[in-house]
């Protein structure tokens, strides 16, 4: 009995670092490494996140929304481009954050960008991730915009996508102008210092350079699933 307090120590370290990796909130390191790994989980090779620069893909493919209809990355444009969010309905980084998805999405109109949200958690599509369950977590946060089903998470895997929320703005040309997080408060709205999203718009919309033009996303694991 005299091990017992070692022996609990090391169940709860394991406990916490593995909490930690599925949320997203390990070092950078350690991250980047479980961000590798999910880009490989569901399919036969790696995916490689889009860059900087990098030009929008599968632009005409079609996802279900929840009001019934089929949305598209360009019937989503606006002439200043595009905001695409990769989000779900349950993860606790999603709710920490999603009261200003309304507010980003008024923000990104009033300057002729795009908004749509992408659901890309096929391995919670019979759960808490189903069209219904959108439809009804929808309905309860007051979304205004798009919000889609990514099936078999394709669109993510173009992108590389790994977290939700994670942004990714393209300009009016479909090209990458900004990559990662909303802003740096993730619980309280109240204390951003920098609201990455706005100023990327912003400086987007005038012609400015955007800096920074990526951050690091902090959230759940997009959940994938075995591809054949």
């Amino acid at each position: 009995m005299k091990y017992l307090p070692s022996f609990v120590s090391v169940l709860c370290i394991c406990v916490l670092f593995a909490a930690c990796n599925n949320s997203g909130t390990t070092s950078d390191a350690a991250a980047d490494q479980g961000d590798k790994k999910e880009l490989k989980k569901g399919t036969n090779k790696a995916m490689v996140q889009l860059q900087n620069g990098d030009a929008a893909p599968l632009m005409g493919y079609k996802m279900v929304g929840i009001d019934g209809k089929q949305y598209s990355l360009t019937d989503s444009k606006a002439s200043n481009g595009l905001l695409v969010l990769f989000s779900c309905n349950t993860c606790p980084f999603v709710i920490d954050w999603e009261d200003r998805y309304a507010e980003m999405a008024d923000f990104c109109a009033s300057n002729n960008v795009g908004t749509i949200v992408v659901n890309s958690n096929e391995a919670k599509r019979d759960g808490d991730d189903s069209l219904e369950k959108m439809k009804a977590h929808a309905k309860e946060k007051g979304y205004n915009f798009k919000y889609v089903v990514d099936k078999n998470h394709k669109l993510a895997d173009a992108f590389g996508a790994t977290r939700t929320p994670e942004i990714f703005l393209f300009d009016k040309d479909m090209k990458l102008a900004y990559n990662g997080a909303i802003d740096d408060s993730q619980k309280d709205k109240t204390k951003v210092e920098k609201a990455y999203i706005k100023n990327a718009v912003r400086n987007m919309v005038a012609g400015k350079p955007i800096n920074p033009n990526k951050t690091k996303s902090i959230g759940c694991t997009i959940k994938r699933v075995a591809q054949p």
